[in-house]
């Protein structure tokens, strides 16, 4: 459910958490799958939020430092994340693991994600940046066959090439200066497939609540420890533009939630992608910045290449599905 630094990353923790730890897929809601269309429709606005979210955290980040945007959006959203628990269940309940040194990991590569995410901020359009991250499903696959034991064929393969060419084209090494941000971008990425890898291997043991318990208190611990350390004063504007990250991160997190009640994850993965669009056009209305049309091109092969990897894992997910059928006793 919770996110710290952009709208993608945003998008894709909470549908990650709902989808491997079955929050979307269970009976929770009697509508729950029954309404797709209003699940896209509430998808898509919590993309737009956080676009909107997106571009108050680069205002913040180019006159303050990252860990402590960071840290105090870390306070804010850790209440939404309480009271989420509070609802759940008992407190103490949530915080009974059966992978301590794993939901403990995986609170750490969040940080170090946002922490990497913030920074990259500070030296490249939010447009660029969100192109690079559309890498973020291809890096994933890879980590999940030895993390996972998951097996790719050749199809998959082959997207996992294509998208990295479309990455090695928007980077373009050797034929420009690369950006330091990029590099921070790149382990941003990195983290944050090992962070849903991690996410995926500890739902088999722990249900979201504890997940989310975890990756609240780890957050607020870390990013305090070394956020506190580099607080500079800020304005009124600055705490008025905080206030807005938290408040639009407070509410799309809840609506993308409500669109995983209405319908399956599956129905709704592909418009995740929709906030590379959703960046390039806030980047232009605010910062006067355009894509290049290179950087498109690389961008459009990895958002496909993202896009086939997730069909693969859909009509896998369909076909193990009916084998299991098949090995119902008829009586």
């Amino acid at each position: 459910m919770l996110r710290f630094s952009s709208s993608i990353l945003d998008v894709l923790i909470w549908s990650d958490v709902i989808s491997f730890s079955g929050l979307a897929m269970n009976n929770t809601s009697p509508a729950a799958g029954n309404n797709i269309s209003k699940g896209i429709a509430l998808t898509l606005i919590s993309i737009l939020i956080f676009s909107v979210q997106d571009v108050a955290v680069k205002m913040l980040v180019t006159d303050y430092p990252p860990t402590q945007v960071v840290m105090i959006r870390f306070w804010g959203v850790a209440v939404f994340t309480l009271v989420w628990i509070m609802r759940e269940g008992p407190i103490r309940q949530a915080f009974r693991t059966k992978r301590p040194k794993l939901q403990v990991t995986r609170g750490i590569l969040l940080v170090l994600d946002i922490w990497f995410f913030s920074a990259a901020l500070q030296f490249m359009p939010l447009s660029d940046l969100q192109a690079i991250f559309m890498l973020f499903p291809i890096v994933v696959t890879l980590f999940a066959i030895p993390l996972l034991g998951e097996q790719v064929g050749i199809f998959r393969w082959s997207a996992i090439g294509v998208g990295f060419l479309g990455a090695m084209i928007i980077i373009r090494p050797g034929f420009q200066d690369v950006n330091i941000g990029v590099w921070f971008m790149l382990g941003a990425v990195t983290t944050f497939a090992l962070y849903t890898v991690l996410t995926r291997l500890v739902s088999r043991h722990d249900s979201t609540t504890t997940s989310m318990a975890y990756m609240a208190v780890v957050g607020v611990v870390l990013s305090t420890s070394v956020g506190i350390f580099n607080m500079v004063p800020m304005a009124l504007n600055a705490w008025l533009l905080m206030g807005l990250v938290i408040i639009t991160a407070n509410v799309a997190h809840t609506l993308f939630a409500m669109a995983y009640r209405e319908a399956p994850a599956s129905a709704l993965q592909p418009f995740n992608f929709l906030i590379l669009p959703a960046a390039i056009i806030m980047t232009v209305i605010f910062f006067g910045h355009w894509i290049d049309a290179i950087s498109l091109f690389g961008a459009s092969l990895t958002v496909g290449a993202g896009l086939f990897v997730w069909w693969r894992e859909r009509q896998k997910a369909k076909t193990a599905k009916r084998e299991a059928l098949k090995q119902v006793p008829i009586r």
